[in-house]
């Protein structure tokens, strides 16, 4: 307690509420408080060494329990510094999600991440874009499976970074280390070409298939039809899960921007397309 203004000032006395109704500017003038970014949560540069968060740094998810497109709900995993958002377009059939997040791997993820809760098996594809060119080559779409919405979740995930990288991924102990089961990178400029050389496209509609035990990577090159490519993952996830899309910029104090299309998200094995 103290005296504020000739008022003993007590949170909650009617003291406390009068003065704050005759001087609404006061509550204003307070700031709002933003957790500070640890160092780590920055990522690499030529003068930083990105790591791995503190092995207990967790923060807790918030979920909204509302119906977006195909969806159930959305959760702001990890709850980055921005919070995250997603809409869709019926019109156009487009989740545009929008996310700080400073990484999807290592013990823990931050990501904004719409789901649905399923069993038994998953075919879940769709087409990646990022309006925003020029954000940082690590961010990342994901098409993940995963046990919960806690940011440390086990999960199988396959991944497109904004710099062309398509991976699968997986943790499987909660709070465990992410590791790479395969990943392909995209055609480079020829050696010694012109700088106006188109670079080759990469793929750019990807997916994942949950049959079994068995997880696999599927792409789509140019338009063409879906494949299965590189190694599987075999690996025991028990029911139910959460299936979905997210998206994290890979900044922990930016915000960016990801449109995924034409979601393929079916009940059963084979339905990648």
């Amino acid at each position: 307690m103290k005296f504020m203004n000739g008022l003993l000032w007590r949170p909650g006395s009617a003291a406390a509420l009068a003065l704050c109704m005759a001087s609404p500017l006061l509550l204003a003038q307070t700031p709002a408080t933003t957790p500070p970014i640890p160092d780590w949560a920055f990522p690499g540069t030529a003068t930083h060494r990105q790591v791995a968060p503190p092995a207990d740094f967790r923060r807790p998810s918030k979920t909204t329990a509302a119906p977006i497109g195909i969806f159930e709900g959305q959760t702001d995993v990890g709850s980055a510094i921005i919070p995250g958002s997603a809409s869709y377009d019926a019109r156009t059939k487009q989740y545009t999600i929008n996310s700080a997040g400073y990484n999807i791997w290592y013990q823990r993820d931050e990501l904004q991440y719409l789901w649905k809760k399923m069993s038994g098996d998953v075919s879940l594809a769709g087409t990646v874009s990022f309006p925003d060119a020029n954000g940082y080559g690590d961010r990342k779409v994901v098409f993940i499976i995963r046990k919960d919405l806690d940011d440390d979740s086990i999960e199988v995930m396959t991944a497109r970074h904004g710099a062309g990288l398509i991976h699968l991924a997986q943790r499987t102990t909660k709070g465990g280390q992410i590791s790479e089961t395969f990943n392909t990178r995209p055609p480079r400029r020829p050696a010694g070409a012109a700088a106006d050389t188109p670079v080759p496209v990469a793929p750019w509609r990807i997916g994942i298939e949950k049959k079994g035990d068995v997880f696999s990577l599927f792409v789509s090159e140019n338009g063409a039809p879906m494949r299965q490519l590189g190694q599987t993952l075999t690996f025991h996830m028990d029911e139910p899960f959460y299936v979905g899309i997210g998206f994290a910029s890979h900044t922990p104090d930016k915000s960016d921007t990801a449109v995924v299309s034409n979601v393929v998200l079916e009940n059963t094995a084979g339905k990648v397309q």
